[in-house]
């Protein structure tokens, strides 16, 4: 910001449903990201779901005249899907996954393959310090998707990304100029989730702040006219969701205003179809230097954020109750396993060994009936000690969330 008092910067973010094999249309909309991305003015253009590296280095090779400065984060057995580009110079990258990712036998949600993860780059423009973040909870979409909403067995795990999300933010961004978060949180604004991020990290909503608005109503990022949404996911909400976010704030001697943003709205400017299955949103930022530096504060009053980690921490107990109760049940079903398996090796010693006159089964029912031991073992174990782990994970969250409690309740 040398020899100017103010930055304006522009932002796009876009869930691109990238999944190769199972999303419509997927390269031609891939084509047309990259076309208009090229066409447009943007600083910042923050991608989740990208999939495929094939895709990323797609759009690499198209974008490199405009955004020079790029990074795909790489996680988890499929990858994180996230990848950032830029006009200025990316200075250092880092990504943290998530402790908890959803459940490896949720085959049809395939959450915990995706690796759940939150990128940051550090970005230098006129002097000022930018940590960016995506996060990533898709689970595909970015905070763990919220696949049944009325009983929702996803919200502690969620919840735990939530709180690791704002903890992530609030201990890498002290030495930063200003925070832009931006993606697809799977959650309503409403949310304990949201209120639990955006009031632990000081985090403003850019749809809330903007001096101008366009696009859909409410801002909703996921909505009926788009060709691409499942109509099903949006029977109880009539006229779309919100769930995709640019949020931001300043943590030394800086304001951020948001003077515009825009979101598509169902289909990408200027063609019959739409970028993905969510709306795109754009932000402008307006960056101007003040004369004091502001303090990392809370974002909540806090007799309300408490209100707010009582909930959380209410709602993870919970999900730590289950856990163990899961862990007990596998824990038994792997003894019981054992157990027979023990039973039958006994029983084929003793008929080698002349104990027995003649074999008690069938050779065949025998052999089935020692595998599937075998196989209920294996599985009993691995689901025992994916539980314990999950077991620990909430039960670690939830003290960090007592301990925050505590200090906000002492506060003065």
């Amino acid at each position: 910001m040398e020899g100017d008092s103010s930055l304006q910067l522009r932002v796009f973010d876009l869930n691109c449903w990238g999944i190769r094999y199972l999303s419509k249309r997927r390269q031609e909309r891939v084509e047309l990201i990259g076309d208009t991305l090229r066409q447009e003015d943007f600083d910042l253009v923050l991608l989740q779901e990208v999939w495929s590296e094939q895709d990323y280095h797609n759009l690499k090779g198209k974008l490199g005249g405009c955004y020079p400065f790029c990074h795909y984060f790489r996680s988890g057995v499929i990858g994180s899907g996230l990848c950032i580009f830029s006009r200025f110079p990316i200075l250092d990258t880092l990504l943290y996954q998530y402790s908890l990712n959803g459940y490896p036998y949720m085959l049809q949600h395939g959450d915990w393959f995706c690796g759940k993860s939150v990128g940051l780059v550090i970005i230098k423009i006129s002097g000022i310090l930018f940590n960016v973040t995506v996060p990533l909870f898709p689970l595909s979409h970015q905070l763990h998707a919220e696949y049944c909403r009325e009983k929702d067995a996803y919200l502690p795990h969620r919840l735990v990304q939530a709180w690791e999300l704002a903890q992530f933010i609030r201990h890498t961004s002290k030495a930063a100029d200003v925070v832009l978060l931006g993606g697809d949180l799977n959650m309503h604004p409403e949310d304990v989730g949201i209120q639990l991020l955006r009031g632990w990290t000081g985090l403003r909503d850019a749809f809330a702040e903007a001096t101008h608005f366009e696009g859909c109503e409410d801002g909703c990022t996921l909505i009926p006219k788009n060709r691409f949404t499942d109509k099903s996911e949006l029977l109880p909400f009539p006229m779309g969701i919100r769930i995709d976010y640019i949020l931001y704030k300043a943590i030394s001697s800086f304001t951020v205003k948001c003077k515009e943003l825009k979101t598509t709205t169902g289909t990408a400017p200027g063609t019959d179809i739409p970028f993905s299955d969510h709306e795109a949103v754009m932000a402008t930022l307006h960056i101007k230097r003040q004369g004091q530096a502001a303090g990392d504060t809370l974002g909540t009053a806090e007799s309300v954020m408490a209100d707010v980690v009582t909930e959380a921490q209410t709602e993870v107990g919970m999900g730590l109750r289950a856990a163990q109760r899961q862990r007990y049940s596998t824990g038994r079903m792997a003894v019981l396993a054992l157990l027979l398996l023990l039973v039958q090796v006994t029983a084929a010693l003793g008929t080698l060994v002349g104990l027995g006159t003649e074999q008690p089964f069938p050779k065949l029912s025998f052999s089935l009936l020692a595998f599937a031991a075998i196989g209920i073992l294996l599985l009993a174990t691995g689901l025992h000690l994916f539980h314990t782990t999950e077991v620990k994970m909430l039960q670690g969250t939830e003290e960090q969330m007592r301990m925050a409690l505590r200090a906000l309740q002492e506060h003065p």
